[in-house]
């Protein structure tokens, strides 16, 4: 599906992440792997360390005190935004929605477009493509869109598929309306028939938590998780990266019409540096015009990476002049998106730490 959208523009960006900091050589021992070869995939792979919350940090907790700092150094005001979209996989509660418990907690107006979207991955442009949306309505002069999850508490700590990558993180983007008659392209596919390439099995209603569905158990490659923790198929996920984003990205440029020299960055959803690289090099597109850094310095927070490597990467370039991005979001759902757009001059671009 392809959209097209115009006068809109992201005013601003902060990222928040917990200051618990972890370390691959620390964690190397819990898994039931050899050493020798734990140090050669963190080579390949890119791991460091990630951050992660310690104790029972939620969703609201990291997107409040993100909030609270703006409206503290006068960033954003409280009377300013008309809508709040909340992109999360972890959210509080079941029920109500994290989006609400957010509005509550910072006692803001009642007048207030609240929304929880169920997204990963692609969750980042998801939101700004509903955002962008929103916006046609007159009565709503800004979004804020706060992506953020803290998976590392759905992830086994023996897993070392996923858990050297999981992070944790939260952004706060704030999307307003422009005079730029510059058109944003987007698109965006799904498909559900490999929704278990990615898959927390149990937990929900399909198949509640149950004292069996936290027992752990060993794979066939020794890494124990129980299924209330999440699976991840990375050869399956590793093969429809490299097979449909390149595809995506073509359809995007040839539907806006440009040529794919024309882009400055292409920032990427992030789930490791090899499968970035892998991708850049499908695309020919030089590393250092596609960041693949974000996992090995704060690790895969899912959605939330692409609004971290803009922060880490382009900050500079996005807050004093203009960058033309290609963002690509793709994982869990299967789902697939990517947006070009022109970037900057933002008024503020940000990453603090929680607490």
């Amino acid at each position: 599906m392809n959209l097209v959208f115009g006068q809109r523009k992201i005013d601003g960006l902060l990222t928040i992440l917990p200051s618990n900091e972890r370390r691959f050589v620390e964690e190397m021992e819990q898994f039931n792997f050899p050493v020798e070869r734990s140090i050669k995939l963190k080579e390949v792979m890119g791991y460091d360390r990630h951050r992660i919350v310690d104790g029972p940090v939620c969703v609201s907790d990291l997107a409040v005190h993100g909030l609270e700092h703006l409206f503290e150094r006068g960033m954003l005001q409280r009377d300013d935004f008309d809508a709040l979209i909340l992109v999360s996989q972890s959210p509080d509660y079941f029920m109500p929605p994290t989006s609400n418990v957010i509005q509550g907690r910072l006692q803001l107006k009642h007048d207030l477009f609240c929304m929880d979207i169920n997204q990963g991955c692609a969750g980042f442009l998801i939101g700004l493509i509903q955002a962008f949306m929103l916006l046609d309505q007159p009565a709503i002069r800004k979004v804020v869109l706060i992506n953020a999850d803290v998976l590392s508490r759905k992830v086994s700590s023996r897993d070392r598929n996923s858990y050297p990558l999981i992070g944790d993180a939260a952004s706060i983007t704030i999307v307003g309306r422009s005079t730029d008659t510059t058109p944003i392209h987007a698109n965006i596919k799904m498909d559900g028939t490999r929704h278990d390439a990615l898959i927390v099995p149990a937990g929900g209603f399909r198949e509640p938590s149950t004292p069996l569905t936290r027992i752990q158990e060993a794979d066939a490659e020794g890494n124990l998780r129980a299924r209330d923790d999440l699976v991840m198929n990375g050869s399956a996920v590793f093969n429809f990266v490299q097979v449909e984003v390149p595809k995506m990205i073509d359809a995007l440029l040839d539907a806006a019409d440009v040529d794919i020299g024309a882009v400055d960055s292409f920032v990427f959803h992030q789930p490791n540096r090899f499968m970035l690289q892998k991708l850049a090099d499908k695309m020919k597109v030089p590393y250092d015009r596609m960041p693949s850094n974000i996992v090995e310095h704060f690790g895969n927070s899912s959605g939330v990476t692409i609004p971290l490597a803009l922060a880490f990467n382009l900050r500079e370039r996005i807050l004093g002049g203009t960058s033309t991005v290609v963002l690509g979001g793709f994982g869990v759902g299967l789902t697939w998106a990517s947006m070009l757009l022109r970037m900057g001059p933002l008024d503020f671009c940000e990453m603090i730490d929680y607490p």
